[in-house]
């Protein structure tokens, strides 16, 4: 099996007209233009939501019906699980890294394109801290210990997935420009939903997903949509709908 993408897909011509029954404001790019852009974006911490293909199919969200970040971010975390997901602080997120920088990066020599295993960040991509010992509980996670902390676990752990260009083409794309710009080859990748509900599958769920958290720029095929320019009376509060676990 080569990826998991087995649910439905949607043309321009759908996409276009779901957009325009919610009321959004959109524009359609290039796919160069796309990628080029979208990469700026995220190096300067905006929240993706990202709707490419078909939807996945399992427990995971491939790079498909994903929301994507910024790793180096020590805010990136705690802003996800509170304003997007809207769940507890301390959970972790993975990163989806580009197959060739894996071993660069962390302890692991197979391949990982489901996002299944857990391998230990590499000793040089480590930042060591006296101040952890000082902490106790969920204040270890205000600690910064690695270059990418928005995706370290405390135990200095993460949960991979490994992205083919042969796959997934253009979220290789995606993740190649930004390790162009930052210099590093990878992205959060978390599932584009809420917590209590499942992954977005059609533009209208992503519309709605968007308009209800805190995602800055929602982009579906080649479609980018800005959160400050959609109407303020479409917004809804998610927050509200949800008790934590």
């Amino acid at each position: 099996m080569e990826g998991c993408f087995f649910g439905p897909n949607f043309t321009d011509v759908e996409i276009e007209s779901e957009l325009n029954e919610c009321g959004a404001k959109f524009e359609k790019v290039s796919r160069n233009n796309l990628i080029q852009q979208i990469a700026s974006e995220i190096s300067n911490n905006k929240i993706i939501g990202w709707m490419q293909g078909k939807m996945e199919f399992g427990p995971r969200a491939l790079g498909n019906r994903s929301i994507l970040a910024d790793p180096r971010s020590s805010k990136m975390q705690r802003q996800l699980n509170l304003k997007i997901k809207f769940r507890e602080s301390f959970r972790p997120f993975a990163p989806s890294i580009l197959i060739e920088d894996l071993n660069d990066w962390f302890e692991f020599d197979a391949i990982s394109p489901y996002m299944l295993f857990v391998s230990d960040l590499k000793q040089d991509k480590r930042i060591k801290s006296h101040d952890v010992e000082k902490k106790i509980g969920l204040d270890k996670l205000d600690v910064v210990r690695s270059q990418v902390p928005a995706v370290t676990h405390v135990d200095y752990s993460a949960r991979i997935q490994t992205v083919d260009k042969s796959i997934n083409s253009i979220f290789y794309q995606l993740i190649a420009e930004f390790k162009k710009i930052t210099g590093c080859p990878m992205l959060i990748n978390t599932s584009f939903n809420v917590r209590g509900e499942p992954l977005v599958c059609s533009p209208s769920d992503a519309f709605k997903c968007f308009m209800g958290t805190g995602i800055d720029i929602l982009v579906i095929e080649n479609f980018i949509l800005y959160k400050d320019k959609q109407q303020k009376a479409l917004l809804n509060n998610y927050s509200n709908k949800f008790s934590l676990d």
